[in-house]
C-alpha cells in the first residue's frame, strides 16, 4: 500500500549546530547516528524508503531549527536558505520528497512572506514550526496574519515539539523527564490548546493544524476537555463552537509519528475518526521498519489503512 510519511526530518551543515543543545537529551551514540542521517538524503534515507515501502517523505527541518535563533535578521535569512536548500532536494527527487517550510516567526511579516514564497514559488506544502519562538506561541495576535495566509493558501501548519521556554518547577530534580520522553508532548499539547482557546479557528475556520505523536495525547482527553469546559471559570474566553473538541475534530489532523502502539491508534480513531490521522515515522529519530510494520499490522480495515497511509495526506497536501 502506498505510504506518505509526514514528519521526516533533515538538517543542513549550516543549521546542525542549533540542535546541539538538545542533543544532550539523547544518548551520545543515538544522537551521532541520527545527525548523520539528518544530513543524508540519497543513501540511507532513500534506501530505507525503498526497503520498507515508503513512497514519499515530507521533509522538515529538525527541532529547534529556525526558532532557536535569537537574531531576527539571521533567523529570516536561515529560513530562506533552508527552504531553498529543501526545494533543491525535492527537485532532485520529486517523486520521493516534498517538504514543509521553515519560518522565522521572529519577524511575523517575513514569516508570512516566506510561507507565500515557499508554497507558490518553491512548491512546498505548508510549514512546520518547532514549538515556541523565544516564549511566543502561535495564538499571539502578531501571528494571526500567518494563519490568515496559510488558510488562503490552503496549506497546514505543523506544530512540532521543542523544549519549553523555561524549566517547569516540577521537572527540577527530574531532568530525565525533559524532552521527548515527557515534557515535549505536554508542552506541545498545551500550545495547541492555546490556539484553540484563543479563537484562532473561529477566525480562520478553514485552517489546519497538524500535531504529531498521535496528537500529543489530546485525542484521549477530548471528553474531559468538553465536560470541564461546561463549568470552568472561562475568564472571559468565548468560543464560537459549543465544545473545545469540535475544533480538534475539525481543524486538527494528527500523525502517527513516534508512536507505534495499537491502543493510542485505535483510541485516536474512536476520538477523531480515520479521516484525521496520517502515517509518519519521525525519521531518523524513530525506526522506519517499526513504523511500517506497525501500520501494516494494525487491526483496522483496509479502507481506514489506506486513509491513514496516503489518502488523507493526499487530500490535505495534494497528490
Amino acid at each position: 500500500m502506498r505510504k506518505i510519511a509526514l514528519e521526516e526530518h533533515f538538517t543542513t551543515a549550516a543549521m546542525e549546530h542549533y540542535s546541539l543543545p538538545g542533543a544532550a537529551l539523547f544518548a551520545p551514540d543515538y544522537w551521532k547516528t541520527s545527525l548523520r542521517r539528518l544530513l543524508d538524503f540519497s543513501e540511507v534515507r532513500l534506501a530505507q524508503m525503498d526497503q520498507y515501502g515508503i513512497d514519499v517523505e515530507v521533509l522538515s527541518l529538525v527541532s529547534p531549527g529556525v526558532q532557536a535563533e535569537k537574531d531576527t535578521a539571521t533567523a529570516v535569512r536561515n529560513a530562506i536558505l533552508t527552504n531553498d536548500f529543501l526545494a533543491e532536494i525535492v527537485a532532485k527527487h520529486p517523486e520521493r520528497f516534498t517538504g514543509f517550510a521553515a519560518l522565522a516567526l521572529q519577524d511575523p511579516d517575513a514569516a508570512v512572506a516566506e510561507l507565500d514564497r515557499a508554497v507558490t514559488q518553491l512548491g512546498l506544502r505548508g510549514a512546520l514550526i518547532n514549538g515556541h519562538t523565544h516564549g511566543e506561541y502561535l495564538d499571539a495576535e502578531k501571528f494571526l496574519p500567518l494563519w490568515e495566509r496559510a488558510e488562503a493558501l490552503g496549506v497546514p501548519l505543523y506544530l512540532h515539539p521543542a523544549s519549553s521556554f523555561d524549566t517547569w518547577h516540577n521537572l527540577r530534580g527530574h531532568e530525565e523527564l525533559i524532552g521527548p520522553i515527557w515534557s515535549w508532548g505536554v508542552e506541545t499539547a498545551t500550545h495547541a490548546l492555546r490556539i484553540v482557546f484563543s479563537g484562532v479557528f473561529d477566525r480562520f475556520p478553514g485552517s489546519t493544524l497538524i500535531l504529531g505523536h498521535m496528537g500529543e495525547s489530546l485525542p484521549g482527553m477530548l471528553w474531559r476537555l468538553d465536560t470541564r469546559w461546561e463549568f470552568a471559570n472561562r475568564r472571559g474566553v468565548k468560543l464560537g463552537k459549543e465544545r473545545p473538541s469540535d475544533y480538534i475534530r475539525e481543524n486538527v489532523m494528527i500523525t502517527t509519528s513516534g508512536v507505534c502502539a495499537q491502543a493510542p491508534l485505535l483510541g485516536s480513531m474512536l476520538a477523531l475518526g480515520a479521516d484525521r490521522i496520517m502515517f509518519s515515522t519521525d525519521y531518523p529519530m524513530e525506526s522506519n521498519a517499526e513504523a511500517v510494520a506497525f501500520i501494516e499490522n494494525a487491526p483496522i480495515s483496509e479502507t481506514d489503512r489506506a486513509k491513514i497511509c496516503h489518502l488523507n495526506a493526499e487530500r490535505l497536501l495534494g497528490p
